[in-house]
């Protein structure tokens, strides 16, 4: 019984110790979006978006699609999630912003780190401007690879025309920065 009470309480404050961490990273991150120009050139950020055009999605009905369709334009890449409170507060704001610049030939895409059933179910109640993919939680590793250690949702990536990675941004986008970022493409 002491045992058992003993890794009870480990396995408690293991939990507490990374939900600190977390909360650390989330409190003093960057609240803008951040620049990764410089970054841009670097061998695993030109990975990350290798990645990204070879990741098996599918699309919100269960079908095989591939990201690779959007090489040569500009995207906005949202991983996200139906039970993130956050993820889907933005959406609305992402959905006006791809209404917006479809004009100006970008694309916005949402990449749903959870179930496929999760996913449709989401969509039958919330109407969204732009292609929504699976990806299960592979999507993880994948938004990983762009830079996002603490796994967190959500999480968004600009990517331009070239396929260099112009901004990246964990936690709920601001409209404001995002526009200021993608008017510069």
């Amino acid at each position: 019984m002491n045992t058992r009470r003993i890794l009870l309480g480990a396995l408690v404050a293991g939990v507490a110790a990374g939900s600190g961490v977390l909360a650390n990273h989330w409190l003093n991150g960057d609240d803008g979006l951040t620049a990764t120009a410089h970054a841009a050139g670097s061998a695993s950020k030109e990975s990350a978006v290798a990645q990204l055009w070879a990741a098996p999605v599918t699309t919100a009905d269960g079908k095989p699609g591939s990201l690779s369709v959007l090489k040569g334009r500009p995207i906005v890449v949202n991983f996200w999630a139906s039970w993130c409170g956050p993820c889907v507060e933005e959406m609305p704001a992402l959905s006006q912003l791809q209404r917006d610049y479809a004009k100006k030939g970008i694309q916005f895409v949402g990449l749903g780190v959870d179930s496929e059933k999760n996913v449709q179910a989401f969509l039958q109640k919330v109407k969204v401007a732009y292609p929504i993919y699976v990806t299960g939680f592979g999507g993880a590793d994948l938004a990983r690879s762009f830079g996002n250690t603490a796994g967190g949702l959500p999480f968004t990536v600009v990517i331009d025309a070239k396929g260099n990675i112009r901004s990246t941004k964990l936690g709920q986008i601001d409209p404001i920065a995002l526009k200021q970022t993608l008017d510069a493409l």
